[in-house]
């Protein structure tokens, strides 16, 4: 009974496994005859190396050497305005003219009065001589001369206060001050610029300050000016980093004879630093950034008796994600540290079709941008 059990149950177990590898043949049959994955179409570059001049790049705000306000220090009727806007005035010339009859009326009585006290005084000094009057007449005198003059004074600078002139020499922006007009003390009557030479101001972090040191050269740009580059040279670092984001702040002069450059608008500045340094470089596109890591897809023949292969019977491009170390960056371009080799082929576009051992043709009829100096392009 017991071996007719166990022959049963031997004849079971070679059953299942008949069954088992029948089963297994039909799959690996299946999987052998199932169409294997087309190559992707990719755009790559090969890896080279080139020089970089290293840069500090910064956005600043250029301002005027010289830049003011016009303003009025007292009340008055404009009387005259000695200017066209947007005209070239000196030192000293006069722009505006108020109503000061009444002030100048009180200035010659004042003057007067004056003049009376210094004849008295000289009369005084006479009857001292011959002792018709006392020292303490003549001292009293004396006071009331010097009363009389401060007096004047104080009047004639409210007159002067009444004609207002150019602080320095430049460019007048535009008034809309007119004669007949009620001033107030601290209204904004025309703005004054000098712009031979402008300052841009900008910030730099902390960590570049040793970088930094006055007379230093720089180039500028401003979008109002594509194309045009701007010299400049550093004349003051701040003393003192912005706690709130530990910047410090850096001025350069502008030579801006041509007066293209003008107050209040931005520049991208550029400070060249140290001596020319050697990258391997890639078109930004062609990094992948992860929260674990960037990485970029190297192409490299597949070897082997099971590479892939075209149609043709030729070994494909096999594509393999390998982990990068980025650096500074250059326009479209950023330099790899460390992950690939010069002369690599890595992919531009096209990654996310991409995994390891996935075959790939390259296409470069339209290429990403890799650019050291891009331009803005119109649509």
């Amino acid at each position: 009974m017991t071996k007719r059990m166990l022959i049963m149950v031997g004849c079971v177990i070679l059953l299942v496994a008949a069954l088992a590898f029948g089963k297994y043949l039909q799959i690996q049959k299946l999987i052998a005859s199932s169409p294997k994955p087309g190559a992707q179409t990719v755009t790559a570059i090969k890896v080279a190396a080139s020089e970089w001049q290293p840069q500090i790049s910064a956005v600043g705000t250029l301002a005027p050497v010289r830049g003011v306000d016009v303003t009025t220090e007292i009340a008055g009727l404009v009387r005259k305005v000695n200017f066209k806007s947007g005209d070239e005035v000196k030192a000293g010339q006069v722009l505006f003219e108020l109503n000061a009859e009444s002030d100048q009326a009180q200035l010659r009585s004042l003057q007067a009065a004056a003049d009376l006290a210094a004849t008295t005084l000289k009369r005084d000094k006479l009857q001292l001589g011959a002792q018709a009057i006392s020292q303490a007449q003549v001292d009293n005198s004396e006071a009331e001369l010097k009363s009389r003059q401060a007096l004047a004074a104080q009047q004639q600078a409210l007159v002067n206060k009444k004609t207002i002139r150019a602080p320095f020499a430049g460019k007048l922006g535009i008034t809309a001050v007119n004669p007949g007009q009620y001033l107030n003390p601290g209204d904004t009557l025309v703005t004054l610029q000098t712009i031979d030479t402008v300052y841009v101001d900008f910030y730099v972090p902390q960590k570049q300050v040793a970088e930094l040191s006055v007379g230093q050269k720089l180039k500028l740009t401003s979008d109002g000016y594509p194309g045009v580059s701007f010299a400049a040279k550093v004349t003051a670092i701040s003393p003192k980093v912005d706690a709130a984001t530990r910047n410090v702040q850096v001025q350069a002069t502008v030579p801006n004879q041509k007066r293209q450059l003008l107050p209040g608008m931005f520049a991208n500045v550029s400070l060249e630093q140290g001596a020319l340094k050697k990258y391997l470089t890639l078109p930004q596109t062609a990094i992948t950034y992860n929260p674990y890591g960037s990485t970029v897809f190297v192409l490299a023949q597949g070897t082997g008796k099971d590479a892939p292969k075209d149609d043709k019977g030729n070994a494909q491009l096999i594509a393999q994600q390998v982990f990068v170390t980025t650096g500074p960056t250059r326009g479209d371009q950023v330099a790899v540290l460390t992950g690939v080799k010069e002369g690599q082929t890595v992919v531009t576009s096209g990654q996310l079709k991409l995994k390891n051992g996935t075959p790939a043709v390259i296409n470069n009829r339209v290429q990403p941008a890799n650019s050291p100096n891009p331009t803005p392009q119109e649509q």
